[in-house]
């Protein structure tokens, strides 16, 4: 069914039930589409600057390095927690740059597990979105 396939299938019968209408369901189904369309857009996650340009913008600005990959909700809920707070970090996805994800790999037993923060020296995998807020009030 696709990445999305399967949760507007539920929420256009959702609709239905509730209101007896498959139009209904139908409009819910396509508005969850275009919200989740906007939560993996380039507005919410801009383009990856890559490993090496990541880790050079995060020492210039002194600003947590983000690595994650699209569809996975750990970086999604990270990057609304941030997002709500009007905090900057840089996002770099693993899933277009191998160097990215060997960095990842080398953190976590070979494991690709995302979200990987690494800010001030430290690396956090599935940081929460407070550790986060205190690596950037720390700048």
């Amino acid at each position: 069914m696709g990445r999305w396939g399967g949760s507007a299938a539920l929420l256009v019968a959702a609709g239905v039930m509730l209101g007896s209408d498959p139009g209904v369901g139908s409009v819910l189904g396509a508005l969850v589409m275009i919200v989740l369309a906007f939560l993996l857009s380039p507005l919410l996650f801009p383009s990856s600057p890559g490993d090496a340009a990541g880790r050079k913008r995060g020492r210039e600005e002194r600003l947590p390095v983000v690595y994650w990959r699209p569809g996975c909700h750990h970086c999604l809920k990270l990057r609304l927690g941030l997002l709500l707070t009007g905090r900057r970090v840089v996002w770099v996805d693993i899933s277009s740059d191998p160097d990215a994800l060997a960095r990842v790999r080398s953190v976590n037993g070979g494991d690709a597990t995302v979200p990987t923060v690494f800010s001030r020296g430290t690396v956090r995998t599935a940081p929460t979105v407070r550790w986060v807020r205190e690596q950037l009030d720390a700048r």
